[in-house]
């Protein structure tokens, strides 16, 4: 929630205690309203009264978005651990069959970081064996950029997992969708 009595009450260089006797309530109530409890009845019209503003104004409750389908696409981008093109295929699937328009932006996010990732891993596949044989490696360079790419891409989905579940956003993404 979003404190406007407070924003109101220093926008008009009052002290809580200035606000208190001239709403004719206690301290103690200013003081609870400005920490988080959402002021009722007589208490919201008193303090709306003397901040010169409608009582409705007074009360800005946020609205928290649901990430549940987001996390869900950010964890099928898992199976391109397994299945080739998996991370974008199927992450792609469930965002476009979700209807709630937060976790469609957040999954469009989450396919094109896949996207990437996958159009990366695809040209060092093919360039591996021409820079293995021109350093005359007896490596197989191609597992070395394999187990880089998986390495980033588990990375890549751990740390949106956590921005999800932490703030209801990605962490890593892209400025500018190209979906």
């Amino acid at each position: 929630m979003k404190n406007t009595v407070k924003t109101l009450r220093e926008s008009k260089n009052m002290t809580q205690a200035e606000l208190a006797g001239q709403s004719g309530l206690s301290l103690r109530t200013i003081q609870r309203i400005e920490a988080g409890s959402i002021p009722k009845g007589f208490t919201l019209k008193a303090i709306a009264r003397v901040l010169e503003t409608a009582p409705e104004d007074l009360i800005v409750v946020e609205e928290e978005v649901n990430t549940e389908r987001a996390k869900l696409i950010n964890l099928s981008a898992l199976s391109g651990l397994v299945i080739p093109f998996g991370g974008v295929i199927f992450p792609l699937i469930l965002t476009y069959k979700t209807k709630d328009p937060e976790n469609k932006e957040l999954g469009k996010n989450i396919v094109c970081i896949q996207i990437i990732l996958a159009a990366i891993v695809s040209v060092l596949m093919i360039i591996s064996p021409f820079i293995q044989n021109a350093l005359s490696l007896k490596l197989p360079l191609f597992l070395i950029f394999l187990i880089a790419f998986l390495c980033v891409k588990l990375a890549v989905i751990i740390k949106n997992g956590i921005g999800l579940n932490k703030k209801g956003e990605l962490c890593i993404r892209l400025k500018n969708s190209f979906l």
